[in-house]
Formats: structure tokens, sequence, C-alpha cells
């Protein structure tokens, strides 16, 4: 297929032969990137799916393109999902977006803990965030991106064979370095607020299956403990 060099787009529906390009992203490509017709750039609909797309149709406003090569990708695993409580610094749980998606994850879920202090969750920056590091990072797999919920609702999650929580208290957790060399399967960790998981969150977790983790020897802030998390389970 294309050459990986070639300007690499989002479409989230690449059915057909021949499609018009949303003016945004017409406009980079025809305005930004100053393609003409008979280029060639790429496209990805972010579910494995990439094509290469041939300019017909060089308008500022509506791009035309016509798709060749159309392949799928295999969904990377081990499938990893985080699910990390909002933070208060909005920026600092936007690069943790970034990063995680660079890393693999496949799902990311927003918590609401106990000791959440909430802010407000824009969904589709968020979301345009995770597009624009799946692009950077020339994948295909776009993480799926969840509203908040609460932390009892996320531990009722069933599609993940294994389950952690990473907490603060000192007792009875395993190194999830150590751990992540053996794991099988599809992964799912439990990051907590600034202040910490409560001791009755915490419990509940352990009731519900999950295993208690150590990220290292240092506390970590929540975003950054969200992204070493990420980078030990989608590198076994």
């Amino acid at each position: 297929m294309g050459c990986m060099a070639l300007p690499y787009f989002y479409i989230d529906n690449l059915d057909g032969e021949n499609l018009t390009l949303d003016e945004d992203t017409s406009k980079h490509v025809v305005q930004v990137l100053r393609k003409k017709v008979g280029d060639d750039i790429l496209i990805t609909d972010g579910k494995g799916l990439k094509a290469t797309a041939t300019i017909t149709d060089d308008n500022r406003k509506r791009c035309g393109v016509r798709l060749s090569d159309k392949e799928k990708e295999e969904e990377p695993q081990p499938k990893v999902g985080i699910a990390i409580s909002l933070v208060k610094n909005a920026a600092r749980f936007e690069w943790f977006l970034e990063k995680a998606t660079e890393i693999g994850v496949r799902e990311i879920i927003p918590l609401l803990c106990e000791r959440t202090e909430k802010e407000k969750f824009r969904f589709d920056r968020l979301n345009n965030i995770l597009v624009s590091a799946m692009l950077q990072s020339q994948q295909c797999w776009l993480p799926v991106l969840h509203e908040p919920v609460a932390f009892s609702t996320a531990l009722a999650n069933q599609e993940y064979e294994n389950k952690f929580i990473a907490h603060c208290l000192p007792e009875g957790k395993l190194s999830l370095a150590r751990l992540s060399k053996e794991l099988t399967g599809s992964s799912i960790i439990f990051i907590g607020p600034e202040g910490d998981f409560t001791e009755g969150e915490i419990a509940i977790a352990l009731t519900k299956g999950a295993k208690p983790v150590s990220l290292g020897n240092t506390r970590l802030r929540t975003e950054t403990a969200g992204m070493v998390a990420a980078a030990l389970l989608c590198s076994y």
C-alpha cells in the first residue's frame, strides 16, 4: 500500500468508493498541504480500516477523493482498558489521553470517584485529541472514549479477563511491572483521583475481583499513573 509518509486523516465511515471530505479536512488537504487532483492521502476509519484516497476534486470546502487499496488491520492485542478518575486540571487529563492513545490503549473510562473533583467533560474536544494522537502515531484503531461513569458502574465491567486497582494504601499490593510479564488476555486497571480511592472503594473493588497493584516506589499523579499503567499493560 502507499508510503506511510503520506498525510494521514480520519473519516469515521469509509463505505463506498467516492467520498467528500468535511470542510475542516478539505481545507487542511487543499489549502494547508496544497494537494491537487491526482495526489494521494491516507484515510482510516479508526476501526481498523485504512485506505489510499486519491483526490478527484481539490475544492477547499468539499474535497472529493476516490478510495483504493483498502486494508483491514487486526485489533491490537492484548486489549487494554484504563478507567481513570477525572482530575482538576483539564490539561493534565488531555495529556494522559494523548499518551494513552499513542501507547495503544483500546478503551478509556473516565471515573467519578468519591474524591474526584468534578470538572466539565467536553467529549468532542477530548475525542478529537484521541483522533489526533491516533493519526500522529500512524495507527488505525481509535480508542473508545466513554462519558464519565460512577466508580461502582465501571467496576461491574465484565469484558476484561484481568482487573487491577492501583491505590496508595501500603499493604498487600503486587508490582504491576512484574505481573505484566506473566499476563495473558485483556486487562483493565482502575486509577484513582488525586486524593486516592477511599478505603470503602478499595474494599468494593477487591470483592469485584480487582487485584491491588503498585506502579512503582514513588507516589504518582493520577495522569502519570495512567500513563505508566498503559505502558506496562500494552507492552506484554
